[in-house]
């Protein structure tokens, strides 16, 4: 069995990549600083340790005595918001402990990694849908936390044979299937968990920010990718570094893009309940639309989403949500 030492494997996607690697027969190996993640999130067979990324002699302990073949890093910051206000502490947690981590990675002997990236590394998109050779230009420090890292990323795989693949995610949403994991964040900035919880009335109603965007409605359109879908495409990078598939970034969407409006609808039909709306202003720097190009993933991994249509998206969060109304708390 392979051993895949999975960072912030207690956290949201990470905790459904973990379970899917089980799944499909890799030994998935968790380490987490839970000051994010959830601890009740990662099964109690599932070896854990509590810890940091940058903590050199204890990565360096659990790939010796796991034998680590692999990793898939997700260990990061990722509230837009707070990094524009900290973007010290992005450019430190992000940045800065992935270099620690993978420079110990490396001196261990692993050389396979993926890597949780974003869509924020592309900024404002010249065209949409957004090809991965689009300019890189975030603008924000998330966005340039990420891209520093898979450009840290090219330069080690020229110096140290460093095999990588960047997964650069739209907007992760849904849940598992069966309700018993999903979407738990101690500050909620996404739009379809803040919607369900106004649904359960722990909200009193969920704000559109901007309506005169360049959209058929007038509001946002984003790419919505189920979190199931994502885990899977953990896999296939995964088997396609064993393969020799050469490095690089690849998008992972869907090609389709809904409003926030079209959001709201859905949500309203599958919970059955009148969601109240407020209209507010624009947000800054909150683009009209931002939907992935998904041909090379498609093509070079052989990944297709299974699950990132809508109404499958909010139903399977609505189930995570009425069975757990205050996340892992209860």
């Amino acid at each position: 069995m392979k051993k895949i030492l999975v960072s912030g494997g207690a956290g949201y996607i990470g905790s459904h990549t973990v379970r899917a690697l089980s799944e499909v027969g890799y030994g998935p190996v968790v380490l987490d600083s839970l000051i994010t993640g959830h601890r009740e999130a990662v099964p109690g067979n599932i070896p854990f340790y509590l810890g940091n990324i940058a903590d050199e002699d204890l990565v360096s302990d659990i790939i010796m005595k796991e034998k680590v073949s692999a990793v898939i890093h997700f260990a990061a910051r990722s509230l837009v918001g707070e990094s524009v206000q900290k973007p010290d502490l992005y450019f430190e947690e992000n940045t800065a402990k992935t270099h620690r981590f993978v420079s110990t990675v490396l001196q261990c002997g692993v050389n396979n990694i993926v890597f949780s990236s974003t869509a924020a590394t592309y900024g404002n998109p010249e065209k949409v849908p957004i090809p991965e050779e689009s300019k890189t230009e975030p603008i924000n420090p998330y966005g340039a936390s990420k891209l520093m890292i898979e450009q840290s990323f090219y330069w080690l795989e020229q110096a140290y044979g460093l095999k990588w693949i960047a997964l650069r995610y739209f907007n992760a949403a849904g849940a598992a299937l069966d309700g018993s994991l999903g979407e738990d964040h101690a500050t909620e900035t996404h739009l379809i968990p803040l919607v369900l919880k106004t649904a359960l009335g722990q909200r009193e109603a969920i704000s559109i920010f901007g309506t005169d965007y360049d959209t058929l409605d007038g509001t946002c359109i984003r790419d919505y990718i189920h979190v199931l879908d994502l885990a899977e495409a953990h896999i296939r990078a995964l088997e396609a570094l064993e393969q020799g598939v050469p490095c690089g970034a690849y998008n992972v969407g869907t090609g389709t893009g809904y409003s926030v409006r079209e959001v709201i609808a859905m949500a309203r039909r599958v919970t059955g309940i009148d969601i109240p709306v407020l209209e507010a202003p624009r947000r800054e720097g909150d683009p009209d639309s931002l939907v992935a190009k998904v041909g090379k993933i498609q093509k070079i991994l052989g990944w297709q989403a299974r699950y990132s249509d809508l109404e499958t998206i909010i139903k399977s969060a609505w189930q995570w949500h009425q069975k757990h109304p205050h996340g892992y708390g209860i």
